[in-house]
């Protein structure tokens, strides 16, 4: 039986990819909910079919009031958990596409003055720093601070000054006219803006090897604190050798009873201090040399990894019940092809001095002057946080660019 302490239940399968979709943007949106596999409970299996008149049809999602939804698209599951997904108007002197560190300190450091505000976020407000379980290297939290409980408090923060936030919306493009901005949302809204702050931060790379798609929410995972609480007493492989993976190795061991770390290299790239965590830690594994060539599973669960240890130059195989992939960052940029803005090989956002000095073509619509620092190649669209080209990728940097950010864009507002 579902446990009676969880708000929303979620009856499927591993192999449904609509039950997949609907995992993860419960994931994403921090929303819990208890997971039930019908094909490994019988009882299960015949209350789907009870409730939905003969058929079985999945992911079939029961909430705490006793309503349910049937293979909902993300427009319907955000309707029924209230997220607002439209704004109140079409035009704000400024809007904020990404709702991380970055984006909500350059909202409120905005709305403070009197600016009005619009946040667009295709997930949870906190960006990676709420996935987080601890950050432990935040000014002024000496015994560190709970990732989630910090993302909501920068919300809270932004919505006391008056920011206006939206959720569960993808930004699809950004269109330059005149001196102003249109953006134009996935679900075919548009909104004007004098000026915009791109602060959408980044996502985790993949392998892209064989089997990684076919296991997706299926046994492969990108954030331990999401996923982690389904794997209490079984055995899981972090694929890794950074902080990331360093750290989201100790937070599954308050799940698994066994983590294995893979990594590429001889050694670990994580700080001392995390490295120390690591290698002393009885439930934590290490293998080095080690590369993963391929996921496999059966009956649409992930199940095992073939493994290739370049050192020995042997082939083997592992049984593993989740993999977790923490591998390096790729910034969330895709919606800019052809608005001009100029991205490095990489897919960062190009600003400020490297668009005028360390680049052999200077930007065509700066002619009079030169860009502010965090502006990119379009006048009055700038960049902060992961998104951005040399930006540090830590929280307490993507705040501080998020101030920065802000006053640069009130000075671009005194000139339109």
């Amino acid at each position: 039986m579902p446990d009676s302490s969880t708000d929303i239940v979620v009856y499927g399968a591993f192999w449904c990819p609509d039950c997949r979709r609907s995992k993860q943007f419960l994931g994403e949106h921090q929303i819990p909910y208890q997971w039930v596999n019908i094909e490994e409970d019988a009882d299960a299996e015949q209350r789907v079919i009870a409730m939905n008149d003969g058929r079985r049809i999945i992911p079939t999602i029961v909430f705490a009031d006793g309503s349910r939804l049937v293979e909902p698209s993300n427009a319907e599951l955000a309707a029924k958990l209230g997220l607002k997904t439209t704004a109140t108007r079409q035009h704000y002197p400024v809007i904020v596409v990404g709702g991380g560190p970055a984006g909500l300190t350059a909202a409120l450091y905005l709305a403070r003055e009197g600016v009005d505000i619009l946040i667009i976020e295709r997930a949870a407000f906190g960006g990676q720093a709420a996935t987080t379980e601890k950050l432990d290297n935040l000014p002024g939290f000496p015994d560190g601070v709970d990732g989630f409980d910090f993302a909501q408090r920068l919300r809270a923060q932004a919505e006391r000054f008056g920011v206006e936030l939206l959720q569960a919306q993808d930004v699809a493009t950004i269109h330059r006219q005149d001196n102003y901005h249109r953006v134009e949302t996935a679900a075919g809204d548009e909104y004007n803006a004098q000026a915009v702050l791109i602060a959408t931060g980044s996502r985790y790379r993949r392998l892209n090897v064989a089997g990684e798609n076919d296991y997706l929410g299926a046994g492969v995972h990108f954030c331990a604190t999401c996923d982690g609480p389904f794997y209490r007493n079984r055995e899981v492989a972090v694929i890794g050798g950074g902080n990331s993976a360093a750290e989201e190795s100790l937070l599954l061991t308050k799940f698994a009873d066994r983590v294995t770390i893979l990594v590429r290299g001889p050694e670990l790239t994580a700080s001392q201090v995390v490295q120390e965590s690591v290698l002393t830690n009885g439930q934590i594994e290490v293998k080095w040399n080690t590369e993963v060539q391929e996921f496999l599973g059966a009956r649409a669960q992930l199940n095992g990894l073939r493994l290739w240890n370049s050192q020995a130059e042997a082939e083997s195989h592992m049984s593993v019940d989740g993999a977790f992939v923490f591998i390096g960052l790729q910034p969330n940029t895709g919606f800019l092809e052809g608005t001009g803005v100029r991205l490095n090989r990489w897919g960062f956002i190009e600003t400020g001095h490297s668009l005028t000095h360390e680049s052999d073509e200077r930007p065509p619509l700066f002619v009079d002057r030169d860009p502010a620092a965090l502006e990119s190649s379009v006048p009055g669209l700038f960049a902060a946080g992961d998104a951005r080209a040399d930006s540090t990728k830590q929280v307490a940097s993507a705040a501080g660019e998020g101030a920065t950010a802000a006053l640069l864009i009130r000075d671009y507002l005194r000139t339109v």
